[in-house]
């Protein structure tokens, strides 16, 4: 067994990867604040070619040193957009016709486990700030509430991991359907 080169992944190209169709999901980040998980976000978002990252209130934008130092490219490749406030991305994707899910801890949340994927709708997933999580105003209106069950001493993972798991378990569950 050998390690593959990077020439042997068969990778699409910047433009290749814009033209090419989308996992139809949108990542919304929820005031977050550190650079390094913006662009995590970014460079996760591009591994499932998902339609686009939404930046909301405080989370930085490209271009940065920072942020691209994770990304690795991939605010190139992955379409964003920066919205003043988490309340108008919410309000500009479902007027678009997306199905809003807050990841979250909450009374009424869905097991990440027990989330039935619908093939013929659109996603925004709602990822908040590194110590308050998502607004409280965003989860109230959200369509569905979405937990990753955790076993451990810790409330929360890192929003990165959590990105990286959802995205992933969506991703695997529209391949079954």
């Amino acid at each position: 067994m050998r390690k593959l080169l990077n020439e042997e992944l068969g990778r699409l190209d910047i433009e290749s990867f814009k033209k090419a169709p989308k996992f139809p999901v949108v990542v919304v980040l929820d005031n977050v604040r550190s650079l390094n998980n913006i662009g995590s976000a970014f460079r996760t978002s591009d591994a499932f070619r998902i339609e686009a990252v939404f930046l909301c209130g405080i989370t930085a934008r490209p271009p940065h040193r920072e942020i691209q130092k994770t990304a690795l490219g991939a605010t190139e490749s992955v379409r964003w957009k920066y919205f003043d406030s988490t309340d108008q991305a919410v309000r500009f994707l479902r007027a678009e016709g997306y199905h809003i899910i807050a990841v979250e801890q909450a009374d009424e949340s869905i097991s990440l486990n027990d989330f039935r994927i619908d093939k013929e709708k659109k996603y925004a997933l709602i990822f908040g700030n590194e110590v308050k999580g998502v607004g409280d105003n965003i989860v109230k209106n959200a369509n569905i509430v979405l937990e990753i069950p955790q076993f451990g001493t810790k409330h929360s993972l890192n929003i990165s991991v959590s990105i990286g798991l959802v995205l992933w378990d969506l991703w695997v569950k529209m391949q079954k359907i």
